[in-house]
């Protein structure tokens, strides 16, 4: 499976931006798709995920309410809407994928086997 990221950008705080991950190769019928961020001196965090099988989600703590993952079935497109974003949520976003995932295992970045290429989020204060 090959991921493409995209829809990073600049954004003033308080903005939204909305992050695609299209699937080539293959369906992400059978996966579990989480897009994850990684800021400068920091380690790559989990941020939210989708298993595509039930739509069942996951959310990490500091995005929640405000961050919304959806799937395009057709499209074969994750969505990752971005709402009343701050200056923390500045990062490179990576989506990836994997089938086999359970849900106690989603926010593990170690275990999703295939990785886009990553967009940059800029939020100014």
């Amino acid at each position: 499976v090959q991921l493409q990221a995209s829809g990073g950008g600049l954004v003033q705080a308080g903005g939204s931006l909305r992050l695609s991950c299209a699937a080539s190769g293959r369906t992400f019928r059978s996966y579990t798709v989480g897009w994850f961020r990684q800021a400068p001196g920091k380690e790559r965090e989990f941020v939210a995920a989708i298993r595509w099988s039930d739509s069942t989600t996951s959310y990490a703590e500091s995005v929640k309410g405000r961050f919304t993952i959806s799937k395009d079935n057709v499209k074969n497109t994750v969505y990752l809407q971005m709402n009343s974003l701050s200056p923390e949520d500045t990062a490179v976003y990576y989506c990836a994928a994997s089938q086999g995932i359970i849900i106690t295992t989603m926010r593990n970045s170690a275990i999703y086997r295939y990785w886009g290429q990553g967009t940059q989020v800029t939020v100014s204060s």
